[in-house]
């Protein structure tokens, strides 16, 4: 098994790996049940965290970056997995994968100064806007309306399930700038959450990720410079497709860094405390092949970055590993919780939290049954 990873992970990887995994032991981990209980955390972590290149980790040195690679943010997330909550991972991994790499691939030289880089340097916090009240994620019925008046774009909508939205400072917004019906007519449009006309009108309450901030934003309206349009008017939603392809990587790795803890997390617990051994030597079979499929799940999504960081962007592959991993994950947690019984449940250990957490990476991103439909459609089945 080493000898396959080897093929992934350069030694650089690892000393990367290594300093994150001690950053989460010294400042996410102690802090995370607090970050739970308030609902976010603060943004002096973000900032740390840009200070270090944390953000930027495979983002070109030109433009603030690490100057790595994919397999770099892979790491991240698996790591930050490790401090045993779903939440906040989350609204980094909105941070580094999903509101910011559009910015990079069709920004202007002025819109990567003022928000990417700033993002990955830890000064801003970015959000990503597509899902609406009545229209769920489907970008092609988008209602929020931005229209051209006096030189500027005046935006009128609402956008809900917003990860980062009550504290970030601005929003990748998909926006319907046509009239007319379907895709081609949405853009995406860059909105500082401070103008006026702006409202956190609801901050939610979810079932878990409780460390990530998450709201339903209404704009009412907001006007936006016109050169706040990001890449091309009209073509948002092929900007917006694109985007989705490495955000659904990136929860397929985080889905499976949560799985890969709680296993270890089991075998600590089997160790150190006599009535877990018992439970553990019970069901060892059961661990066992868990572990088999997690792993396996790994590789498949490794050889996908790989493909991923030279260009090759498969639909169907990446719908297939972010529908598996993030049941998997779910699967992992729900079956340690039942196999702990009574012990399961305690708060202070993170099984009960991340079978929560692991509830939700199956709604986020695209939900198991938009990955099916995609890849149904991919195989002609649909």
């Amino acid at each position: 098994m080493k000898d396959v990873l080897n093929s992934y992970f350069s030694q650089e990887h690892e000393r990367l790996r290594e300093e994150i995994r001690v950053f989460v032991a010294q400042c996410i981990s102690p802090f995370i049940n607090d970050w739970e209980e308030k609902g976010c955390a603060p943004k002096e972590v973000l900032r740390e965290m840009g200070k270090r290149g944390f953000l930027g980790l495979r983002y070109p040195k030109e433009v603030g970056g690490y100057g790595g690679d994919y397999f770099m943010n892979i790491i991240l997330m698996e790591e930050l997995a490790r401090c045993g909550a779903g939440g906040f991972p989350l609204g980094i991994a909105v941070q580094t994968d999903m509101a910011n790499p559009p910015i990079l691939q069709f920004g202007t030289p002025a819109q990567i100064a003022n928000y990417f880089t700033k993002a990955i340097q830890g000064e801003k916090l970015g959000a990503i806007g597509i899902t609406e009240p009545d229209h769920g994620s489907d970008v092609a019925s988008i209602k929020t309306r931005g229209v051209k008046k006096n030189g500027k774009w005046v935006i009128n909508g609402s956008k809900t399930f917003i990860t980062n939205g009550p504290s970030a400072d601005y929003i990748v917004l998909v926006t319907r700038t046509n009239p007319g019906p379907g895709f081609k007519g949405v853009s995406l449009i860059i909105v500082d959450l401070d103008s006026p006309g702006v409202t956190v009108s609801k901050k939610l309450n979810k079932l878990g990720m409780c460390s990530s901030d998450t709201a339903l934003l209404t704009f009412e309206d907001v006007e936006v410079p016109e050169e706040n349009l990001l890449g091309q008017e009209g073509k948002g939603f092929y900007e917006i497709m694109w985007e989705l392809q490495g955000e659904r990587l990136i929860g397929a790795a985080g889905a499976m860094g949560y799985a890969g803890y709680l296993l270890e997390r089991w075998d600590e617990l089997a160790r150190e405390d006599p009535a877990w051994k018992s439970i553990a030597e019970k069901a060892a079979q059961e661990i066992k092949q868990l572990k088999a499929r997690v792993e396996t799940a790994k590789l498949f999504n490794y050889g996908l970055v790989k493909k991923f960081i030279h260009g090759q962007y498969d639909t169907q592959l990446v719908s297939i590993a972010k529908y598996y991993c993030a049941r998997l994950a779910y699967q992992v947690a729900e079956q340690l919780l039942l196999l702990a019984g009574p012990l399961g449940v305690k708060k202070d250990n993170p099984f009960e939290r991340i079978w929560r957490d692991s509830r939700v990476y199956r709604i986020g991103g695209g939900t198991d049954e938009i990955m099916l439909e995609v890849i149904a459609k991919d195989l002609n089945l649909a």
